[in-house]
């Protein structure tokens, strides 16, 4: 008795570890378990009757496994400057109209191209269908690619009919730097899983397209 006492105190002191087992298994409080992760903190392992233990729980918190999300694109935005210009090009406006056109024309690539790839420690640009790499980014330098961890501040303008996201991070930079795209992605999507792993926002979810 004394020893199983013993065993128990040594599991609950160490802060952190993580319990995985690999089988299924039955409790009469919570029921029916299969391969489950739980937070404690730092790493052990060892087997009990055939269950494998790797500890990493934070006590009175379970840490859900992240799936990686690509938010579908949005072509609202190109397709409300195409037809601004076509606007201004009816209404013999043409210097304007050419600026315009062709911003339109550019976002309505990149829509087709540029992908938002939000797996479970940060957030990647990436190219094409087949994801491939985006290269250095031509402003800050660097690879586009922040951990979440970094983020510490972004918004998303404007809620209802989002054009610009926004987001400060400290990977780039100690003192913070500051990134602009514009919204050529679904923006609920995009909202949603900004506040699952970025952390809440100021501004509000945007509305259902």
């Amino acid at each position: 008795m004394a020893n199983a006492l013993l065993s128990t105190s040594r599991f609950l002191s160490n802060p952190n570890r993580e319990v995985r087992c690999m089988r299924n298994f039955q409790s009469s409080l919570y029921g029916k378990f299969s391969s489950k992760k739980i937070f404690i903190g730092r790493e052990i392992s060892r087997s009990y009757g055939g269950c494998k233990v790797v500890a990493s729980v934070q006590v009175g918190r379970t840490v859900k496994n992240r799936e990686t999300v690509i938010p579908e694109p949005d072509y609202r935005i190109p397709i409300v400057l195409l037809g601004l210009a076509g606007g201004l090009v009816y209404t013999d406006n043409l210097l304007p109209a050419a600026p315009v056109g062709l911003l339109g024309l550019l976002l309505l690539f990149q829509t087709t191209r540029v992908k938002f790839v939000f797996d479970p420690d940060a957030l990647e640009v990436k190219i094409g269908d087949q994801l491939q790499e985006s290269g250095e980014n031509v402003f800050v330098g660097g690879k586009n690619r922040w951990k979440y961890s970094t983020f510490i501040n972004w918004e998303l303008w404007w809620p209802s009919f989002p054009i610009l996201v926004y987001f400060k991070e400290t990977q780039t930079k100690p003192e913070g730097q500051v990134h602009f795209f514009p919204v050529i992605f679904n923006g609920k999507q995009l909202y949603d899983v900004m506040v699952e792993r970025a952390g809440p926002s100021k501004t509000s979810a945007p509305k259902e397209s």
